[in-house]
């Protein structure tokens, strides 16, 4: 590679140049990637398929495009083989991709990014930006495929590398297995098991190259859902909250305005006031109709002695 065209004291560029030394001197079984000549800031890729899964033997390949800010930004990812996870030319929605830059790290670098994406591969898509749901037979077959040719992709120089990284990844990937019955009947895994799988196998990978990584982001690392399904089913959120406010000890529902029963008393003792007061402007009418007869009947010095 001819380092003097680019000026090395970019930090993006010392950066990548830094990367392909080391991609170059500990080479892995599991993929292999490299920038193009006329172009550092553009690699190209191959993955082979996770062991124990439909696309296990198979060699997918892909493209990667680093940022000029690159490490600070994420790069983007998209797939050239047909495998039946992901859309091929499509940019790969990852929380380590440019879809969500807030969760990406200047630590990472191309080699972890592969990383979690192998680990990916055989997880739930639910849904999410780019990711497809084939079933496991046609993946197998696709896995099958994908070893016979490479993808023809670009000029001359760029198909040049793709090919020699095929003849590499044909060197280290073992023949695609029988999909057996019990592994054809098998479901993907769930969104959480599959999460946590490929957690699991992207943080050892990042704890042996870049020590710990944060755990917000570490947990953040998985493979998002599509924002309009997210959207779409605001209730799903509310029902969420419920049923986490009902486990709280003690919490009972209510469903009347706390002031209500206050309300409701201070009108009972207003009616009966009400009530003694009618009673009493009624004996006192009766009272002045009383005396105003026995007057007028004669008897009203009688009535009135006492006074």
């Amino acid at each position: 590679m001819a380092e003097d065209k680019y000026n090395l004291k970019n930090p993006a560029v010392k950066r990548i140049l830094q990367e392909v030394k080391e991609m170059q001197s500990n080479p892995s079984d599991d993929f292999m990637s490299l920038p193009l000549e006329e172009n550092i800031f553009e690699w190209q890729f191959a993955i082979r398929g996770p062991r124990d899964s439909e696309f296990e033997g198979g060699i997918y390949h892909g493209r990667i495009q680093l940022p000029a800010e690159y490490p600070f930004k994420p790069p983007s990812f998209m797939l050239m083989t047909p495998n039946g996870r992901f859309e091929t030319h499509t940019k790969i929605c990852l929380s380590i991709s440019n879809h969500h830059p807030e969760h990406w790290q200047p630590s990472w670098s191309v080699r972890t990014a592969l990383v979690a994406l192998i680990a990916f591969m055989p997880t739930s898509p639910n849904g999410a930006v780019g990711s497809l749901d084939y079933k496991k037979e046609e993946r197998h077959a696709l896995a099958i495929i994908s070893r016979e040719v490479p993808p023809k992709f670009g000029t001359p120089e760029r198909q040049k590398l793709i090919d020699e990284i095929h003849e590499y990844m044909l060197s280290k990937a073992p023949s695609v297995p029988q999909l057996s019955p019990s592994q054809a009947s098998e479901e993907h895994p769930t969104n959480s098991d599959g999460e946590a799988q490929a957690n699991q196998q992207y943080t050892i990978t990042m704890v042996a190259e870049n020590g710990p990584p944060n755990p917000t982001l570490h947990d953040g690392a998985v493979e998002e859902e599509p924002l309009a399904q997210t959207n779409a089913n605001p209730g799903n959120a509310e029902t969420r909250v419920r049923a986490a406010v009902r486990e709280i000890p003690g919490w009972e529902p209510s469903h009347q305005p706390p002031q209500r029963p206050e309300v409701r008393v201070q009108r009972s003792a207003d009616d009966r006031l009400f009530t003694w007061a009618a009673v009493g402007l009624t004996i006192a009418i009766f009272v002045l109709l009383f005396k105003k007869f026995m007057k007028s009947s004669g008897h009203g010095a009688f009535f009135m002695g006492g006074s």
